[in-house]
């Protein structure tokens, strides 16, 4: 690993290394999975000297790395700071997307923004911390995970660690944790859940010429949908929306059915997109649906376990980690605030843990995932600047016990 001398050259190389999600695409190359990532990593943790370890997530294609500093003083506190190694795929960029260009006050690249840009500045201040080892500095984990950009599987593997014995560095669950995302310096304390499943009908196939002789899988999937655009504004004022993230959604994103326009279909799907904020429980959002549109329809049709459930961040016991960080925040990059987001973190499991957790990171989500994808230099600057302050300040140790 080359010798570093700022945040702002980690980031650029960082970026350079392509750790690409195919995102459930059946596809390989080098630019795919987070391998390289994984080594760069592990190569930065062992020049630092700092206990390390790679859990291997997926077989041949993922993992997670870990790093733990203990604090000098005998801190029982454990504070978590983790980010994702994994981007979104480069189709249709316009600038190189590992290009790690470092111009105009930016770096330029994908992940520069989501979230390289995050992992640079977690990775940065992890550096100082190891070698200025401020007094009265609590335990601190740098989890760096894989697969958040798919099926979460990095941050699912994480959180069974302290319970399963497979890590030596994050043997218990820690007092708190600030999840790397691009928030522009403001600090996350909600955000919506999600859980994603397919509904089906089935009909009889036969020739187009005479379909009476058949029964069409579309035509009913047509009432299904109807009943669905009903129950969506029936849900959303079912309840008071939450004050950060306002209220549960459903959305219908895909249908598909048929084998030819001459066969009258025996088949047809839909996926839904349903929203939860906190409270939700996900398997009786689902069963409400089911309920719902039982009720509504004299047909069969058929429930297909969810593909994806993942839990909300739930803003009820991560005050103090808040104006925590708010505190750091201040003297840093000036007046910042709280507030909740409708997208979805690795938050979620770790509160879903019992882990009381926030998001907080530099950039904008409007960069994440675009063509020209890049990161304003001097919010990750601030951002590495806070979350050394944060790890190193006893305002942040004394908190919570």
């Amino acid at each position: 690993m080359p010798n570093l001398n700022s945040v702002v050259e980690l980031l650029s190389q960082l970026v350079q290394i392509p750790s690409v999600n195919p995102m459930g695409r059946d596809l390989s190359g080098p630019e795919f999975y987070e391998g390289r990532v994984t080594k760069y990593l592990l190569e930065f943790f062992a020049a630092l000297g700092v206990p390390h370890e790679e859990i291997e997530v997926v077989p041949g294609r993922s993992s997670n790395v870990i790093a733990r500093l203990d604090s000098s003083g005998g801190a029982t506190q454990t504070i978590l700071m983790d980010a994702h190694t994994d981007t979104v795929p480069v189709d249709g960029m316009t600038i190189p997307p590992f290009g790690g260009e470092i111009r105009d006050g930016r770096v330029w690249g994908r992940g520069s923004c989501d979230v390289k840009g995050g992992l640079a500045a977690m990775l940065w201040a992890f550096k100082r911390l190891s070698e200025e080892r401020p007094a009265g500095m609590p335990n601190v984990v740098m989890s760096c995970t894989c697969d958040e950009e798919a099926t979460t599987l990095g941050i699912n593997d994480l959180v069974r660690c302290w319970a399963d014995g497979r890590s030596k560095l994050i043997t218990t669950p820690p007092t708190g944790a600030i999840i790397a995302e691009p928030t522009e310096l403001d600090v996350v304390v909600a955000h919506r859940g999600a859980v994603r499943f397919k509904i089906r009908t089935a009909g009889r196939a036969c020739h187009s010429s005479d379909p009476t002789q058949g029964l069409n899988a579309i035509y009913r999937m047509a009432h299904v949908v109807t009943a669905l655009e009903e129950y969506a504004p029936k849900l959303s004022a079912s309840r008071d929306p939450h004050p950060l993230v306002g209220p549960p959604t459903l959305s219908v994103g895909m249908i598909y059915g048929g084998a030819s326009v001459n066969v009258v279909p025996d088949d047809c799907a839909i996926e839904i997109d349903r929203r939860l904020i906190p409270g939700d429980d996900a398997e009786e959002a689902v069963s409400d649906i089911r309920k719902f549109l039982t009720e509504r329809l004299d047909f069969d049709f058929e429930f297909e376990p969810p593909w994806l459930s993942s839990p909300t961040l739930d803003d009820s016991d991560n005050g103090w980690l808040a104006t925590a960080l708010l505190a750091h925040i201040e003297p840093v990059a000036g007046t910042h605030k709280t507030l909740g987001v409708p997208y979805g973190t690795h938050a979620s499991r770790t509160c879903a843990s019992g882990i009381p957790s926030v998001v907080f990171g530099p950039g904008s989500i409007e960069q994440a995932h675009t063509k020209d994808e890049w990161i304003e230099i001097d919010q990750l600057e601030k951002a590495s600047e806070v979350y050394f302050r944060f790890c190193s300040n006893p305002l942040a140790n004394s908190i919570q016990e």
